[in-house]
């Protein structure tokens, strides 16, 4: 509670702590096994999985078996391991949704960023809040979710994104404010890998930029905290996906192939806000729907 100034009703406490235990124990008993990924506890401990999903996750799985993908891989070398981050100044810090189902407009802001920095050697915090507000006839829904390639759709079609700095991120639904004499970054055209081409994903992140992409959480990843992520329990269909993060880099370690994966959650979740998932699997439908904007 200290912690994450959390303040409860007695009747409310009780019934916290008793979630709060019941996650204790649950990832106490998943530490003791043997997995490639450890548990623990964090802000979000003192909720059940389907509060969880409720006030953080898109609330409803996202379909984005629409995708037809118009991303040609590059047939160049592809590397062994990339971190944007380390080749330079091309990745924002880690951001927090709050309580808003708007994971997908932060891959949104991140990859465009990325792709930005990479163009211009600029690096701009980009507005979620006008991807919120503004975007819902890109069959996008605020707070309710939505997804990146629909989202790079709208900043397409609108000619532009402001700023963080003068679209601040309040967290909740709001009316559309966009001034188009401030917009800030721009997209020429927005590319979609092919559903489930996961090595179209590897190419792209290893020879253009940071990419977008969608998956299935199930309730073990809420307690993320290191190592390379997998599940048995998460589904790997285009039709539910459920939140949306961003691709910046991948690897192996002791012989797993993971992505590296920009989070939306704060940098006290999981690896400083990131998260190491199992790369080739298209593990929790992550190759489902990749995308990434041209600028």
């Amino acid at each position: 509670m200290a912690q994450y100034n959390k303040v409860y009703n007695l009747k409310e406490y009780y019934e916290r702590l008793q979630t709060f235990t019941d996650n204790k124990r649950r990832i106490d008993k998943h530490n003791e096994g043997n997995h490639s990924f450890t548990m623990r506890l964090n802000q979000f401990s003192d909720m059940t999985f389907s509060e969880f999903r409720k006030s953080v996750l898109l609330s409803e799985p996202q379909n984005c078996s629409a995708t037809k993908g118009n991303y040609f891989s590059s047939n160049g070398h592809i590397p062994d391991s990339i971190d944007w981050r380390k080749k330079g100044n091309y990745v924002t810090p880690v951001k927090n949704q709050g309580g808003c189902g708007s994971c997908w407009t932060f891959s949104t802001t991140g990859c465009l960023e990325s792709v930005t920095a990479i163009v211009t050697g600029k690096l701009v915090p980009l507005s979620e809040q006008q991807l919120v507000d503004c975007a819902q006839d890109f069959n996008n829904h605020g707070c309710n979710g939505g997804l990146p390639s629909q989202a790079f759709e709208y900043i397409m079609y609108n000619k532009g994104l402001m700023t963080e700095t003068d679209y601040p991120y309040t967290a909740m639904d709001g009316h559309c404010k966009y001034k188009p004499e401030l917009a800030a970054a721009f997209v020429k055209e927005v590319m979609n890998i092919t559903a489930y081409d996961e090595m179209g994903m590897v190419d792209a992140v290893g020879t253009r930029n940071p990419v977008s992409f969608a998956f299935d959480v199930t309730s073990d990843f809420m307690h993320y905290d290191q190592g390379v992520y997998t599940s048995t329990e998460c589904r790997n269909t285009t039709d539910m996906v459920n939140h949306a993060v961003l691709a910046v880099g991948y690897g192996k370690v002791k012989g797993t192939p993971y992505w590296l994966v920009k989070n939306s959650w704060g940098s006290s979740w999981g690896i400083d806000g990131y998260f190491l998932i199992e790369r080739g699997k298209n593990m929790c439908g992550l190759a489902a729907c990749a995308s990434f904007p041209v600028v």
